[in-house]
């Protein structure tokens, strides 16, 4: 996406890039970056939480309009949770997890089959 909106931009049309990798996207130089300390694919918000995510898309804009160097980088004001503990537990393999883990591999691959059966994929 950082190399989509930087082709925009050149092509004169303003962008705001929303995410929660800030390393990353900091380092591809992108015009306005909404930075969300979240989980990584949740940088609008959590799950279910439509008011997070539309106040988050209006910062959004608002940083369209407000951002007046290049490579701005802007931080929502929103924690996922209190205690940061998420960072603990995010993406960990552990002998906890790693049996819940294959059990939903086996269970995605099933229902991808399942839909290649029947066309849908």
């Amino acid at each position: 996406m950082s190399l989509v909106a930087r082709a925009l931009e050149e092509s004169g049309i303003p962008t705001v890039v929303i995410g929660s990798a800030r390393d990353i996207v900091e380092e591809c130089g992108v015009p306005r970056f909404l930075f969300s300390d979240f989980p990584l694919g949740n940088p609008c918000g959590k799950p279910g939480d439509r008011a997070m995510q539309r106040q988050i898309v209006g910062h959004a804009l608002d940083l369209v309009e407000s951002a007046r160097l290049p490579r701005t980088t802007v931080q929502t004001p929103f924690v996922w949770d209190e205690t940061g503990a998420w960072r603990e537990r995010y993406a960990r393999v552990d002998e906890e997890t790693i049996e819940k883990l294959r059990r939903a591999g086996e269970a995605r691959r099933a229902e991808q089959e399942r839909a290649r059966s029947a066309g849908q994929g």
